[in-house]
């Protein structure tokens, strides 16, 4: 079965049709640690980098863990700057999207998105899933069963699956917490239920009206000042209505002047209208006297008894509620409550079918979700043994057993199977990846035997099968060559270069087998200048990754990038560089610096060059020009593999 099949559709068929960002353009790095100024343009395919250790190789991908919303370390920014920059370009049409990030050295972070200001979580989930970083954490999280577990389950697209077993898990969760709050003593129950009868016998016996307490209140304010208001009550009416003296005879004769003039002379008929009118006011004004007075109570009974009412008012409140509307609310409540208690049995009983009911739900989801996992663990160990065989282990070294637990005495269960097996939200099965590098040699799990080179190529080999059903445009991988030597390094080469055929790959490696399967090479190299240790990165060409492919098999640091020194200025800091300092880069002359007095560099042969032809200094790797041909003959033997022609020599 190929990993095509066993994933079902590739990646970059998944991908057609979809508007989302692409690859990575382009990576701009600006005062981060040893990175003065740096930009790096990314190819489709294999991308891999390489450089002596410590030149910044690793550096460049936290670069761009930082473009993708990694967590701000102002450590990074570089001696002496302000702020650190790095601004990365996806493809996208009709332009790219620019994704920028700064960290100051104050501490501040900013992030942007096509020059609009984001949150460094925004900038995360919008460029976060375009490009998938690969180190040795990831590695060693594969040895963690959960995670192999959640690795099985993208493979198998078990997205909904799982879903469904979860929502299936929380309804079952919900019920049984409810059930549980059923689960009260009778003699508690009764308890309970005769304190709120009480409550609800004494808050219905009351009657209250809401407002009561605050009319209640009025009266008696108004008798205890009954004498004082009766005594002004008596004087206001015999100002109004005295006899002889009083305001209403006083203006009655007012009015009927008025009127007799107003025969005589029209003008006064306003006048004796206007007093008609007060004559009015004055009767309705005695009236209000007469009734405000007939509301102030002074029978001593009824005061009493207003008195105890209110008292009782405020006792309802003081243990149920803030007012008369409260305390009929917690009446009403508590009239519920006791419904429910009543009824605690038949909940009980109906919670407790719906408990075995929704157990059922969750057995049958779990059975779901183990019966496509099984299958899909039979294609992802198939799929991912065929890789692993192509880098160089034995056929059925891989496979993924899926089992499940039994559930002690004291946890839920479910029955798959005839098997009671315990279960969470997200099934019922124990996922474990197991291996068996040795022949006659059973398989095991694989935390318990594999070493750091086979977890390398492990990995690789999952993500190679992961990456055929997998969307993600660019997938990093630093130090995937960690423990691996170089017998299996050319397989991982191979495998590298394959999964670059869906996806773009960057890789970080030390070993030139990897590095000879590049679609685009790149060199990094620190050297000092002014005093100060810089980064530097080229884009080698063909003859020139011969040269770093030499350095790199003969175990000397590779040089700077061409025309340069190599790190630092020391000798034992160098690769293999003509007498003048330049990179050998093969046939052809290389110009040397025009005010040189010299002239023109020698041009290098590098099938012919010997340990002469290099700067004495700066010690060549072993053989002189046969490391060369070795690289040369390295990178002829990738290229070939690929179906590329050889360049003769």
């Amino acid at each position: 079965m190929t990993v095509e099949e066993a994933a079902g559709p590739s990646g970059s068929a998944a991908m057609a049709g979809d508007d989302r960002p692409g690859r990575l353009l382009e990576l701009s790095v600006r005062d981060l640690a040893l990175i003065e100024r740096l930009r790096l343009q990314l190819e489709p395919g294999l991308n891999v980098l390489t450089g002596e250790t410590g030149a910044g190789k690793s550096l460049l991908i936290d670069a761009l863990g930082l473009a993708l919303g990694a967590r701000a370390d102002t450590t990074l920014v570089r001696h002496g700057a302000d702020a650190a920059r790095v601004e990365v370009l996806f493809d996208r049409v009709p332009e790219p999207l620019i994704a920028t990030r700064e960290v100051g050295a104050n501490g501040r972070s900013t992030a942007r998105l096509d020059d609009q200001a984001v949150t460094a979580a925004r900038l995360a989930e919008t460029v976060g899933p375009l490009v998938e970083i690969h180190g040795q954490h990831e590695q060693s999280r594969l040895l963690d069963e959960r995670w192999q577990r959640e690795l099985l389950d993208a493979f198998g697209g078990h997205e909904k699956l799982r879903a469904e077993m979860e929502r299936a898990v929380e309804r079952w969760r919900e019920n049984r917490a409810e059930l549980a709050g059923l689960a009260l003593e009778p003699r508690e129950v009764e308890r309970r239920l005769e304190l709120l009868r009480h409550e609800v016998e004494e808050i219905a016996g009351a009657r209250l009206r809401d407002g009561e307490a605050e009319e209640l209140r009025s009266r008696l304010e108004l008798a205890r000042h009954g004498e004082a208001i009766t005594r002004g009550a008596a004087a206001i009416r015999a100002a109004l209505d005295g006899e002889g003296a009083g305001a209403r005879d006083a203006l009655a004769g007012g009015v009927r002047e008025a009127r007799s003039v107003a025969r005589i002379d029209s003008r006064f008929e306003a006048v004796a209208n206007r007093l008609a009118g007060l004559e009015a006011e004055l009767e309705d004004a005695a009236g209000d006297v007469r009734r405000l007075v007939d509301g102030v109570d002074h029978d001593a009974a009824a005061l009493l008894a207003a008195e105890e009412r209110l008292s009782s008012i405020y006792s309802l409140q003081r243990r149920y509620g803030d007012d008369e509307a409260a305390v009929i609310a917690h009446g009403e409540r508590t009239a519920s409550e006791i419904e429910r208690l009543e009824g605690l049995a038949d909940e009980r009983h109906r919670r407790e079918a719906d408990d075995a009911r929704l157990l059922a739900g969750v057995a049958y989801a779990a059975s779901e979700l183990s019966t496509s996992r099984r299958a899909a663990a039979a294609r992802l160990g198939g799929a991912t043994d065929e890789v692993l065989r192509s880098l160089g282990f034995r056929s059925g070294a891989f496979g993924v057993d899926v089992g499940r637990r039994a559930a002690s005495s004291d946890e839920a269960a479910v029955e798959l199977d005839g098997d009671a097996v315990a279960f969470d939200a997200t099934g019922a099965d124990e996922v474990v990846f197991r291996f068996a590098p040795n022949p006659g040699e059973p398989g095991r799990a694989l935390s318990k035997i594999v070493s750091g080179g086979e977890l390398s190529r492990v990995a690789l080999a999952i993500k190679q099968v992961l990456a055929a059903a997998d969307d993600t445009p660019t997938l990093v991988f630093d130090e995937v060559d960690s423990g691996i030597g170089g017998r299996t390094a050319g397989p991982v080469g191979r495998s590298l270069w394959s999964l670059a055929r869906d996806h773009q790959v960057l890789v970080v490696t030390h070993l030139p087998q990897i590095a000879g399967h590049a679609d685009a090479h790149f060199r990094i190299a620190k050297r000092e200048r002014e005093g100060r240790t810089i980064t530097e990165i080229e884009r080698l060409d063909r003859e020139g990754r011969i040269v770093e492919l030499a350095a790199m098999l003969g175990g000397a640091p590779s040089s700077g990038a061409r025309g340069m020194p190599g790190a630092g200025g020391g000798a034992e800091e160098r690769g293999p560089v003509t007498k003048s300092g330049l990179v050998a880069v093969g046939p052809g002359p290389d110009i040397g610096d025009p005010a040189d007095p010299g002239g023109p560099d020698e041009a290098v042969d590098l099938d012919r060059a010997e340990p002469a032809d290099l700067v004495p200094d700066a010690p060549a790797a072993p053989g002189g020009s046969s490391v060369l041909a070795s690289a040369r003959e390295l990178l002829d033997a990738a290229e070939a593999w690929r179906g590329r022609p050889v360049v003769p020599a």
